[in-house]
Parts: C-alpha cells; sequence; structure tokens
C-alpha cells in the first residue's frame, strides 16, 4: 500500500474508516529536519485511534511558514523518510499555510498537535469537535526542534571558521 494519498484517495478512504468504526487520527507540520522529537510526537499521535494520517506542509507552504532559507530537506525526501515510519499509515501534502481545508475535507476524528499550541489556537479544532472529534496535545521534547538543529549547527560552523580565519591571519603575519 502506497502511504502517500491525494484528497480524493483519503476521502475515499476516511468513509471507509467510518463504516468500520475505525478510529482516523489527523496531525500536520513541516517535518523539515526529522529528529527524535518528530518520531515520539508521531508515535504518541498514532496510539490515539487506529490509522495515522500525517499532512505535511509543501516547500512553498514550509517557506511562508519559517522563512526562504526553509525547508531545508525538500518535500520529496520528507514524505519518502516519513513513509517508511511505521506507525504512519497516510501521508498528504498540502501548500496552504495551514490544513484547515484539508481537516474539512477529511474530518478526522481525532486531530494531534503539540502542547506548544493551546486547544483554541489550533487550526480546525472548531471543526473536528462540531463533528464529535477529539482535539489532543502531546508535549514536545524540550530541545528537539528542527530549528534548534539548525541553530546548533550554525553556531558550530561560525565557531569553527572563526577559528580557521584566526588560524590563516596567524600564518599571514
Amino acid at each position: 500500500m502506497d502511504k502517500i494519498v491525494g484528497i480524493r484517495k483519503i476521502k475515499r478512504k476516511r468513509a471507509e474508516l467510518k463504516s468500520e468504526k475505525k478510529v482516523l487520527v489527523f496531525t500536520n507540520g513541516c517535518f523539515d529536519i526529522i529528529h527524535r522529537g518528530h518520531i515520539e510526537y508521531l508515535k504518541k499521535a498514532k496510539s490515539y485511534g487506529d490509522f495515522l494520517l500525517v499532512a505535511v506542509n509543501s516547500d512553498s507552504s514550509v517557506r511562508k511558514i519559517k522563512g526562504k532559507e526553509r525547508p531545508v530537506i525538500s518535500l520529496t525526501d520528507r514524505l519518502f523518510i516519513l513513509s517508511h515510519f511505521p506507525f504512519i499509515d497516510f501521508l498528504i501534502s498540502f501548500d496552504d499555510e495551514t490544513p484547515e481545508q484539508l481537516i474539512k475535507s477529511i474530518l478526522p476524528d481525532v486531530l494531534i498537535k503539540g502542547s506548544d499550541y493551546r486547544e483554541e489556537e489550533i487550526v480546525g479544532s472548531d471543526i473536528v469537535k462540531k463533528n464529535g472529534g477529539k482535539v489532543i496535545t502531546i508535549p514536545f521534547l524540550k530541545g528537539k526542534s528542527s530549528s534548534s538543529i539548525i541553530r546548533k549547527i550554525l553556531k558550530r560552523y561560525k565557531e569553527k571558521g572563526n577559528k580557521l580565519a584566526t588560524k590563516a591571519q596567524r600564518h599571514k603575519g
């Protein structure tokens, strides 16, 4: 089974799951540099239902949200990596800044986001709750984020660059 789906396929699958009384969990994110925090979060998200659908921001969507330097990893590669996690059942990409239209179309049973959001701030929470679903927040692992990894890399290479520049200056003199 191919995990990467389009809107028509996931809507058909959603109807099928509903008729079988199976719980569809939905979460979304950029998943730019996959790390332990992502894996722990996604595994925990799966535990709230039978099937996990992960909506992934497209490259243009990530740029709108995170800035022109992002994403570091292309959508194609992010989807490839995520498709190899056994706890993810379906992947779908989206171009908007938020997954609101997807949530309206799919109407998942459970909507999951990280605990850095309050429930009322979670895009689509009103839609899911109005349709009898649940909204759940999952704690993040402290210090585990793509942004913190990028900052660490930049700091280390800046320090290394400064050391190399100093060394080169000494050899010139």
